[in-house]
């Protein structure tokens, strides 16, 4: 059983734009069966600065960063591991007694998922930290003749070309055997409805990977389904990085079934 919670607790936290409660939940979770003295909660912010300056000088051991802030946040770091260093892109804060370094979980997390996969040409969609993260771990994996699809030209020729791939402003006139969508469309709130890519696109790929964890079921990954596509989940991409969060945080690593347990309580609601 977890302590309760006194002047010793320590708190990880998260920062997002859109802040969700999977983190929260899967975290908190796993100190109760753990019976670990942290806390976990969920924060958004209009200061960046200001929250990064609050992680430091309140001893918060950990935060993971979310959509917009993971490229903004580098320059107020103190240093990157290999895994964000690589892609210039932070999903995982730790502070080790007052230095805040950078990793990326989504990377490892998203090559781990896409290994039984075949290998074959792709369009992403999107341009932001975690595009570079997912684009990263397929090109690493052996997927080629990627295609970044990104309205913001200078983003997405610069991740495009980084990695060898093309880049498109609009893509539904093109297909390809795997289609991943790396933005906020299907993603609960006013996007919820929204489609990443064509019903022809569906129709014409053999695997969908959609990085949007809530809802599990969005309507690219339902619409997939229905078509009898092979699916990787949002929900499979955060319990991975949030796993390896955890471990850089806590210095423990779950059981399998211990995070199965968090997982399962995590998507509940």
């Amino acid at each position: 059983m977890k302590p309760p919670i006194g002047p010793t607790t320590r708190l990880c936290m998260s920062l997002a734009a859109r802040p969700g409660t999977f983190g929260s939940r899967f975290h908190n979770h796993l100190y109760d069966a753990l019976g670990l003295d942290f806390v976990y909660k969920a924060f958004t912010t209009t200061d960046l600065e200001g929250a990064v300056r609050g992680i430091r000088a309140l001893g918060i051991r950990g935060c993971a960063v979310s959509m917009p802030f993971k490229e903004d946040v580098i320059p107020l770091l103190d240093g990157l591991r290999d895994s964000a260093a690589a892609i210039d892109s932070v999903n995982t804060i730790v502070n080790d007694e007052g230095t805040l370094l950078g990793y990326n979980t989504d990377y490892s997390a998203v090559r781990t998922l896409v290994e039984p996969l075949a290998r074959a040409p792709f369009l992403l969609r999107g341009s932001g930290g975690m595009a570079k993260a997912t684009a990263t771990a397929l090109v690493d994996a052996g997927f080629v003749e990627g295609v970044i699809v990104a309205r913001n030209e200078a983003k997405g020729r610069s991740l495009a070309t980084a990695l060898g791939c093309g880049w498109q402003a609009e893509a539904e006139a093109l297909t390809a055997p795997m289609l991943v969508n790396v933005t906020p469309l299907g993603m609960t709130g006013a996007d919820a409805e929204a489609l990443a890519f064509t019903r022809t696109q569906v129709e014409a790929a053999e695997a969908v990977i959609d990085v949007v964890a809530k809802p599990v079921e969005t309507p690219l990954l339902r619409l997939a389904r229905a078509l009898g596509k092979p699916v990787v989940t949002g929900a499979e991409i955060a319990k991975l990085q949030a796993l390896e969060q955890f471990v850089l945080y806590t210095g423990v690593r779950p059981t399998e079934a211990q995070v199965a347990a968090a997982e399962s309580y995590a998507l509940a609601t």
